[in-house]
């Protein structure tokens, strides 16, 4: 039986002639506490040769407000990991194209962000048209559509009047409210609790709608390519995670030839 339902608007995005390679990658859950998987990151966008990366979700662990990057959760504002991960944005933000679309980790990223890193964010689905092919990029939480408690409280963060009331509260009571819902989604890991997977009817309802093959997305951590049939597929990118006894960091790299996984890391 198909499953059914509510295909979002899409953003649309062509890719200059001049690109000839882009760079997708997801789910690095940046922290102060994981600093190899940060210097991953910083060596990576310094090193890639790609045109333009798209970060599709989950860049940080947790992100409670743009203001933290010049206030910082420190002791020590202005040196804060916030202010470091935006200073390393910034700087590749200069000399290659930088999207960036919301996870469910850093849906409160804003334009100010944005503005300070020189980076455009991408609403959530978007299609990138690049190579006379036509992309559908997503992280891909909207799609797990068993996961019903998880999407009303979706529903409930990415509302405007919850966003405003909670970037009203103090810096400091956002960050105790960031730091017990990492506590519960940490419990619930533990527990070997398991987490939806992506719908694969709901997917080919938006590859269709988007009159595109081929979904790129995150937000799931278990990187493969997937048939869907009829010529559709999608392809879910890794996490990074440099601390693990595997280390995990990669790149999904699109050129005119079609798609490469690239691992940045060996055990």
């Amino acid at each position: 039986m198909e499953t059914t339902s509510t295909v979002p608007r899409m953003a649309e995005l062509d890719a200059p002639r001049s690109w000839r390679t882009v760079d997708f990658i997801s789910d690095l859950h940046l922290n102060a506490d994981a600093p190899a998987t940060f210097s991953a990151f910083q060596r990576y966008l310094q090193d890639t040769p790609a045109d333009a990366v798209f970060i599709l979700g989950d860049l940080f662990e947790v992100w409670v407000g743009d203001d933290a990057v010049s206030t910082g959760f420190s002791a020590h504002p202005g040196n804060s990991f916030e202010n470091l991960c935006a200073s390393t944005l910034d700087a590749a933000g200069r000399r290659l194209a930088l999207f960036f679309m919301h996870g469910n980790r850093d849906f409160l990223v804003g334009q100010a962000l944005m503005d300070t890193c020189h980076a455009t964010l991408l609403d959530d689905p978007a299609v990138l048209t690049f190579a006379g092919r036509r992309w559908l990029l997503s992280h891909g939480d909207a799609l797990c559509l068993d996961d019903t408690d998880y999407l009303r409280f979706r529903r409930q963060v990415r509302g405007q009047d919850w966003q405003q009331a909670f970037l009203a509260k103090p810096l400091a009571e956002r960050q105790a409210l960031a730091r017990e819902m990492r506590r519960q989604s940490e419990a619930r890991k533990q527990s070997g609790a398991d987490y939806a997977d992506v719908d694969a009817g709901a997917a080919r309802q938006w590859l269709q709608a988007a009159n595109a093959a081929t979904l790129i997305h995150g937000h799931t951590h278990k990187p493969a390519r997937h048939d869907l049939g009829k010529g559709l597929s999608r392809v879910v990118l890794s996490d990074w995670d440099a601390q693990a006894r595997t280390p995990r960091a990669d790149v999904l790299r699109l050129s005119a030839s079609g798609l490469q996984r690239i691992a940045l890391l060996t055990a």
